[in-house]
């Protein structure tokens, strides 16, 4: 065991954190993508190599970054106990971390998670939603690892922080804009996305919450009441006569919205974790171990 492990995380979270302050919008995605494919056993991690295909590579992974600095945490953990924290113990504990800088309560999180051994490039889709999805479908993924629905508006609160790539938005600005659309905002995303074209290399962006965009708070239900969704899940939450009272709700009250996301990322830290045998602890989160 290693006493000291969620401290140095913690630590080492902050200082990131100051330095870059998008990391921390990075580690709540990195437990979503990792820890609903599957396990929470920090396959999204793995780097393309000796056979094995990246999970980065998938079009769903689009715009993730700040991997790197998984491993700055991992050199911190191994020169304090050398392999006894796992890369998936990091990914859940430096969400939970994270969320704290982000305006959020403090969650307590299980440790003991094992790493993959392998990849699951080939199932990333049919797991991680789509930003066109329809509501159902998006709940039923969710439902499949346990997060009711009211979960589930709370888990898309995270597009509160963070930003989108022009690539998903322009279906909603050209030819026409969506009719679902504020004008206003509408506008906005024409000028933050002036082509309908967009290069997908290049940092062409737009953010879901222009009022508190580093706050993972409430304000992005009751945008999405204001007809100012960025995706089109978003705005479909209002839609839906099974999400809408929960936006009502969370748009109402921060502290119902903290709660409910909080419960949410606990469920999501802890799907399906490997045992002993089917996982491991990795040296370097980007390979496998090889013996």
């Amino acid at each position: 065991s290693c006493p000291r492990a969620e401290e140095i995380i913690e630590e080492q979270v902050i200082g990131l954190y100051n330095k870059h302050g998008n990391t921390a919008v990075s580690w709540i995605r990195n437990l979503f993508h990792d820890c609903i494919v599957k396990s929470c056993d920090a396959s999204l991690l793995l780097d393309t190599a000796n056979g094995i295909k990246s999970e980065k590579t998938s079009s769903r992974s689009f715009g993730m970054r700040n991997f790197k600095y998984i491993n700055t945490i991992k050199l911190a953990l191994e020169k304090e106990c050398p392999m006894k924290v796992s890369c998936a113990d990091i990914v859940a504990l430096s969400a939970r971390d994270g969320f704290v800088l982000l305006g959020g309560p403090r969650v307590e999180m299980k440790t003991g998670r094992k790493d993959s051994k392998e990849s699951y490039i080939a199932e990333v889709e049919d797991f991680i939603p789509n930003h066109n999805d329809s509501i159902p479908s998006v709940l039923s993924r969710f439902q499949s690892i346990g997060i009711d629905t009211e979960g589930t508006v709370a888990l898309l609160g995270a597009h509160s922080i963070g930003r989108v790539h022009c690539t998903n938005i322009v279906h909603r600005i050209y030819p026409t804009v969506d009719p679902t659309l504020d004008p206003e905002y509408a506008n906005y995303l024409k000028r933050r996305c002036p082509s309908p074209e967009p290069n997908p290399k290049a940092v062409q962006y737009a953010r879901n919450d222009r009022i508190t965009p580093m706050l993972l708070d409430n304000m992005y239900y009751k945008n999405i009441l204001s007809h100012k969704g960025l995706l089109l899940v978003d705005q479909q939450l209002v839609s839906d006569p099974d999400t809408y009272p929960f936006v009502k709700m969370m748009a109402a009250d921060n502290a119902y919205f903290h709660e409910q996301f909080s419960k949410a990322l606990l469920i999501l830290s802890e799907n399906n974790p490997l045992t002993e045998e089917q996982g491991e602890i990795r040296r370097d989160c980007r390979y496998v171990n090889r013996n």
